[in-house]
């Protein structure tokens, strides 16, 4: 089955051919401006790219509702709109992507893959916030995670590669989280009931203490709106150092530059604290994979965050984690804990819904 895979981002739609071996034949980055993309654009990427069977989408949040990918129709594109409030920066993308597919693919069969599916099946003790209980029944208030598509691919890639049955991912990209997956099941992770909690990001602060933010509103007349926009936008990396490029910040801390000592230092205090958390979900670890744009891109971050986790049993071999090109082993001789490097493949997670759903699997 020849699969289209729609992934409408916040500064793009990106659209990509999967063949049956999930080769891709195709792809395309259509930019985004005032959340609008040229319909222009999108009828040229059709009109050049081969027949597909079946469209994909990425779809960020499913709730407690979509668990698992589901064909789209009138009714679950209205469930999905209704799904708007916990998602509002990513959810109507999503659905202006599927729109707008279907409006230029009307007879090709389209499934939406969820990133909070992978996490949906957590442990009670994982999934669950310590607030009243109305907000946990009425409002749907839990710990949803997110990822969910790169965590599922990159824990079964290492597992495959590895036959580990305890891994912890680290997706460290623009957005950033952690999971620990147990037999190929997330067991934890460090995004919450919005993509704000856990590691430093580009953008996003990470997990702050909520009454922080109670503090601002109140005593500093930052009205929420705004508190939520810093959050979002103005925090993590570009809050610490100026710039929210990993690449510009290291480069600035190797010539000297102490803002950008401390912002690095911060952003990997936080990813080894919050990965020896997922050991402890997972009673121990025999895999450690980095994936997305900085765990792929990043000697340095990789390197210095197994130095800081030796007592593990991570420990990374300089040569090979620096000669990196691409995806591999970087483990070091006599490490307990095997430590790879995998290629950030979501359109290869959404195909494989795709197909699991139009064959009649689910």
């Amino acid at each position: 089955m020849r699969v289209l895979v729609v992934n409408a981002g916040s500064s793009s739609l990106k659209l990509s051919v999967l063949d049956p071996d999930d080769a891709v034949l195709d792809e395309c980055n259509i930019p985004v401006e005032r959340d609008v993309w040229e319909r222009s654009a999108l009828e040229e990427a059709l009109g050049r790219f081969p027949a597909v069977d079946a469209v994909g989408h990425r779809v960020v949040h499913g709730g407690r509702e979509f668990v698992e990918p589901v064909r789209l129709d009138a009714f679950v594109v209205g469930r999905l709109r209704a799904l708007g409030g916990l998602a509002p920066l990513h959810q109507p993308k999503s659905l202006a992507g599927i729109e707008a597919l279907e409006q230029a693919l009307p007879r090709v069969p389209a499934v939406a893959c969820f990133d909070t599916a992978f996490h949906a099946r957590m442990p009670v003790e994982a999934s669950t916030y310590a607030v009243p209980a109305r907000w946990r029944e009425e409002f749907g208030v839990r710990r949803y995670g997110f990822h969910g598509l790169s965590h599922a691919y990159a824990s079964r890639r290492a597992g495959q590669w590895t036959g580990a049955e305890r891994v912890v991912v680290a997706h460290l990209g623009a957005g950033a989280s952690l999971s620990a997956v147990l037999g190929g099941r997330s067991v934890d992770t460090t995004m919450g009931f919005t993509p704000l909690e856990g590691l430093v990001m580009a953008t996003r602060s990470g997990s702050v203490d909520p009454g922080l933010v109670l503090w601002v509103h109140e005593h500093a007349g930052v009205a929420m709106a705004d508190v939520g926009w810093s959050l979002e936008h103005d925090s993590g990396l570009l809050g610490l150092a100026g710039s929210a490029d990993m690449r510009t910040v290291l480069e600035r801390e190797a010539a000297g530059d102490e803002v950008a000592r401390v912002a690095v230092g911060v952003y990997l205090h936080r990813l080894r604290a919050l990965t020896a958390s997922m050991v402890a979900s997972l009673g121990g670890v025999e895999a450690l994979v980095f994936t997305g744009g900085v765990g792929e891109g990043s000697a340095q971050i990789r390197g210095r965050a197994a130095d800081g986790l030796g007592f593990l049993g991570v420990g990374v071999d300089e040569a090979l984690n620096e000669g990196l090109e691409g995806e591999g082993e970087i483990t070091a001789a006599g490490a307990r804990v095997r430590t790879v490097v995998v290629r950030a493949r979501e359109d290869v997670e959404i195909a494989r819904g795709v197909r699991s759903v139009l064959s009649g699997e689910r």
